[in-house]
C-alpha cells in the first residue's frame, strides 16, 4: 500500500544543515529498505497560485488557499505493508526532519 507522509511546518525558516543531513539519511534508508516511491520539499506558501476553474472561466489567485500558521513544507510517498509500518516510518521521518508529519493512505 502507498502512503502520503506530509511534512507540516509553522515557520518561514528552511531546514538547518543538520536537519537536511538527517533527512537525506532517512531518504537513503527508505530507498535501501524498499519503501521509497517519491519525495519532495515545497517552496514557501507565498509562492503558491490557487486556480478555481469551477465557473465560466479560470480564476488565478496568488498565495495559499487558506490562511494558516502551518503549511505543507514537503512530503514523502512511501510503500509499506500496512499502516503500522507506515506510522513507524513516518515517526522516523518526523525525527529526521524535525517537523510534525501527517500520514494518509492512498485510496
Amino acid at each position: 500500500m502507498h502512503y502520503l507522509v506530509s511534512v507540516i511546518h509553522n515557520s518561514p525558516s528552511l531546514a538547518t544543515p543538520d536537519e537536511m543531513a538527517a533527512t537525506d539519511a532517512f531518504n537513503d534508508r527508505l530507498e535501501a529498505e524498499g519503501h521509497w516511491v517519491f519525495a519532495g520539499g515545497l517552496a514557501a506558501p507565498s509562492t503558491a497560485t490557487v486556480i478555481d476553474n469551477r465557473g465560466a472561466e479560470a480564476l488565478f489567485t496568488d498565495g495559499p488557499y487558506v490562511e494558516s500558521k502551518e503549511y505543507l513544507a514537503g512530503f514523502w510517498v512511501i510503500k509499506a505493508a500496512d499502516l503500522d509500518v507506515a506510522l513507524k516510518l513516518a515517526s522516523d521521518g518526523s525525527k529526521a526532519c524535525n517537523r510534525r508529519v501527517e500520514v494518509r493512505p492512498f485510496l
